[in-house]
């Protein structure tokens, strides 16, 4: 968010980044035909096109696109906006067109989830890698029930949820809900990291005030990113998946 401390905005992205740093980091070995479904106005996709690698933009807003026109200009790299979304995406962009799919806070709102992962595979070419970045149930209720907000968090119990029924931010997933539907959109489950398990307790007070205290939390964040038992406490999920 744009008010957002910067301290607190690094230690909610350092641990996708480095997810992808494989991928698309310096170290990648050539460079790559990225899709960035729902990318909005660039926050990610401009940091790739930098990297060198050719980035598409599919958002349904053109407010959105043409702010990622302007911050692509602004930073003079060179990224496609497209108007569209995951029901027209394969009139958009075509099969079998991106090495790299990033599909980010996304299917949590769609109508329904494995038709939607069924696209995203076709798009991808034999090889590709998609990056999927979701909400995680267990950690929402316990967030609502945390609140007092005892009836929603009963309610987010449920494992299928219309997206009007599942409130503002649409569904949530667990590990096991989201690899089972990936796997059966024919992709090949390669990791799944647990993110932001942390960092939305700690007081941002305490980032802003303690010195190292963000540096430290990113630490942190890193080091229970991969362990399992930390997976239903992240308020998301990273899954990085390829096509066989």
């Amino acid at each position: 968010m744009a008010n957002e401390p910067a301290g607190r905005g690094s230690t909610r992205t350092a641990v996708v980044w480095s997810g992808l740093e494989p991928v698309l980091g310096r170290g990648s070995a050539e460079s790559r035909d990225v899709l960035d479904i729902g990318g909005g106005t660039g926050g990610l996709a401009v940091r790739v096109g930098l990297l060198g690698h050719r980035v598409t933009v599919v958002d349904p807003s053109p407010d959105a696109l043409a702010a990622l026109d302007r911050r692509a200009r602004e930073h003079d790299v060179r990224v496609a906006g497209r108007q569209g979304d995951l029901s027209s995406l394969l009139d958009v962009v075509g099969p079998d067109s991106a090495d790299v799919v990033l599909c980010h806070g996304v299917l949590e709102v769609v109508d329904d989830p494995a038709a939607a992962l069924a696209t995203l595979a076709r798009v991808l070419r034999p090889g590709g890698v998609l990056s999927l970045l979701v909400a995680q149930r267990h950690a929402a209720v316990v967030a609502r029930a945390m609140a007092g907000h005892f009836q929603q968090a009963l309610a987010m119990l449920a494992p299928e949820q219309p997206v009007a029924a599942a409130g503002r931010t649409g569904r949530r997933y667990t590990h096991d809900e989201l690899t089972a539907l990936v796997g059966d959109a024919g992709l090949t489950v390669d990791t799944v990291h647990a993110i932001r398990v942390f960092t939305d307790l700690v007081p941002g007070s305490l980032l802003d005030l303690e010195p190292g205290a963000s540096a430290a939390l990113v630490e942190l964040e890193h080091a229970v990113a991969d362990r399992p038992e930390y997976l239903p406490l992240a308020t998301q999920l990273h899954l990085l998946a390829h096509r066989p």
